[in-house]
């Protein structure tokens, strides 16, 4: 027989047999067998022993590639898969998948694996590892393992996917399928480590058995594995679920409604400061507000297009009996079409310009929920602009001006701008109308350039009824995120036959202008969360001031009357009357992360005066109540900048 390998840069290499891919690799160069992890024959990943037996492309994988650490943590998830198998007998395994930084596998069995048992499924997997024991590749029929896991039935319903004949992956007795390619043994296997342990609905329905699911990591070098721990524990003090249980900002429990998030004091004053913030700047700015209800007639999404587009991502409609079906809105965009369509209109109003802090709902399956960051009920900072055409682009200016004031007082100074645009070959997903198309990407590529703004452009992204100006920030756990949006429509105008009075006369349809500021209030106080750390300047703070009298029985009335007068003027004050410790009042009122802690005794009483200790500082500071006064009104003034 005679066969060639095409290799990537071109080059062919005729062979008379069939070989492997490590064969391959070594017709090629000592080393790179050495560094082989696994190839790619035709652009599907396969194991070293993989056999080439036809013409092919041919592409070895070593572990400086980033597939070839997809291959080591394949070989990670196996091995654990196997040491599981053998500690406890009555386990079974569900899906095994990749992450972006590590891997997971869903277990099942009647006492669920836990947290503190991780070390010691660790250490059996180091066992496997220092024997450098082979993994074996081999193609068995479907029929073949329908037999060995009859008693499985996740594997069962797994194994309904796959083709007659099934790749499958064995070391010592224990085999599984559904990895495209691992080590040819355990020796490489060196770097590894089981993370954490979290519950997940089988295949992510809330309907299917809640399975354990175990997370972990792999490099092929000790050092890369020690960084990645290191930012993990980072990540983990910025993580807003922590810190929101930590400060009792929030809670989720699944058991009344997963994705629905309760708002404790804490947490409900820092939206609360918000909301009233965003009002007040979009009133000035010459916004009208407006309360919609989270309810509306299915019909009116029907025309919007989101029924057609978006409907998977929206909950049941509510049949009501008498033919009429309502839905829970997923945007608030045709509420305010609402608005604007009440009366009629004229060229005179324009722009016309509607806000609201609308509630919304959206159909998130239970394992793509995750804190504040994706939740099931949200409330949008929403706005619509209603436009003649010549006023687009100076409106789409003012709006980005407004976006970034509120920037500048939250101190949010990582992001860039990125035009999204349609991809025009997906004529299921976006509105077909080439000329509006056109006509609405040139124009908001027309107004950046205008500003003079640099921006990166991307296609596919775009809304399905128009192209947008996606504002995109780093969070504090190194994702790429959408901000604040404008977005150009020309299609909902037409659909829902807007119009206005023009100075002729005669109707004309308005361009629809979308934008969100801040997005929603659950994903912007994760943001906020995270970029602080719980630390929030002192303007944003659940808790501004936290009062400690010495004694409660000496200095207590003087620390209540501080409180009040700190109340009356707007400012959050708590004193802290508690029977205890001195200096364990102090740390406590640090690890809440209040911006100032007053101590109250003998001289302050006397002296009218306050002892003050800001947070993150171990410096205290005596001065009169009224100086004080004055620095807290100073900070919270300026957005607390000046700190």
């Amino acid at each position: 027989m005679s066969l060639v390998i095409t290799l990537p840069d071109g080059s062919k290499k005729e062979f008379n047999h069939a070989l492997t891919i490590k064969e391959v690799a070594s017709s090629i160069a000592t080393s790179l067998a050495k560094s082989a992890v696994a190839g790619k024959v035709n652009d599907e990943i396969r194991p070293l022993d993989f056999v080439v037996d036809t013409d092919a492309r041919v592409a070895i994988i070593t572990d400086k590639d980033e597939e070839g650490l997809q291959v080591l943590r394949n070989t990670a998830a196996f091995v654990f898969e196997m040491v599981a198998s053998k500690q406890y007998p009555s386990v079974r395994l569900g899906t095994s998948e990749l992450e972006e930084d590590g891997f997971f596998v869903d277990t099942d069995k009647e006492d669920q694996i836990k947290a503190s048992e991780l070390p010691d499924l660790e250490k059996e997997m180091q066992k496997k590892v220092k024997n450098g024991e082979k993994i074996e590749y081999k193609i068995v029929s479907k029929s073949e393992l329908l037999d060995l896991f009859k008693d499985d039935p996740y594997k069962l319903e797994l194994l309904k996917e796959e083709a007659d004949e099934v790749a499958v992956y064995k070391l010592e007795d224990f085999v599984d399928f559904g990895f495209n390619a691992l080590l040819l043994n355990t020796g490489k296997l060196k770097h590894f480590k089981l993370l954490s342990v979290a519950g997940a609905y089988w295949q992510g329905k809330s309907s299917n058995p809640m399975l354990q699911r175990i997370f972990g990591t792999a490099f092929f070098k000790e050092a890369d594995l020690k960084a990645d721990l290191q930012r993990r524990e980072d990540i983990k003090e910025r993580d807003h679920r922590t810190i929101g249980r930590d400060l009792d900002l929030f809670f989720v429990d699944p058991k009344v409604g997963a994705g629905l998030p309760y708002w404790m004091p804490k947490g409900a004053t820092i939206r609360r400061v918000i909301e009233r913030y965003i009002i007040d700047k979009e009133v000035a700015d010459g916004y009208q507000h407006v309360y919609t209800p989270v309810l509306m007639n299915l019909d009116a999404y029907k025309t919007s297009g989101h029924w057609a587009h978006y409907r998977e991502d929206m909950f049941p409609p509510m049949d009501m009996g008498d033919g009429e079906m309502l839905e829970l809105r997923p945007m608030n965009c045709p509420s305010h079409i609402q608005i604007y369509n009440h009366h009629i209109r004229s060229y005179r109003e324009l722009p016309i310009r509607i806000a609201e802090l609308g509630m919304m709902h959206r159909y998130e399956k239970s394992g793509a929920l995750s804190g504040l960051q994706r939740v099931r009920e949200m409330t949008l900072n929403d706005g619509h602009t209603f436009v003649e055409l010549d006023q687009v682009q100076s409106e789409f200016a003012k709006i980005l001006k407004l976006i970034m004031e509120v920037y500048r007082d939250f101190d949010i100074t990582d992001y860039y701008f990125r035009l999204s645009y349609r991809d025009p070959k997906n004529t299921d997903k976006y509105f077909a109308n080439d000329e509006m198309w056109e006509r609405s990407q040139k124009m908001l590529k027309g107004a950046m350039d205008d500003l003079g703004l640099e921006y990166v452009e991307a296609e596919g992204e775009a809304a399905f009824y128009g192209p947008k100006l996606d504002i995109q920030t780093k969070t504090a756990l190194g994702n790429d995120e959408t901000m604040s949006t404008i977005q150009l429509d020309f299609m909902l105008p037409e659909r829902f036959n807007l119009s206005y009075v023009g100075k002729d006369g005669e109707e004309h349809r308005p361009v629809m202008v979308h934008r969100g500021i801040v997005g929603t209030m659950e994903r912007f106080i994760a943001y906020l969360t995270e970029i602080y750390k719980g630390a929030f300047p002192t303007w944003l703070a659940p808790l501004q001031v936290k009062i400690i009298p010495v004694n409660n029985d000496a200095h207590g009335e003087y620390a209540q009357n501080v409180k009040d007068q700190l109340m009356k003027l707007g400012f959050r004050a708590e004193v802290d009357f508690r029977n205890e410790k001195l200096g364990y009042k102090i740390r406590e009122a640090q690890t809440q992360k209040v911006p100032y802690t007053l101590v109250l005794g003998d001289d302050e009483l006397q002296h009218n005066s306050v002892n003050v200790r800001k947070y993150g500082s171990e410096d205290q500071e005596s001065k009169a109540l009224s100086e004080f006064v004055s620095e807290l009104s100073a900070d919270v003034a300026s957005y607390s900048r000046n700190k």
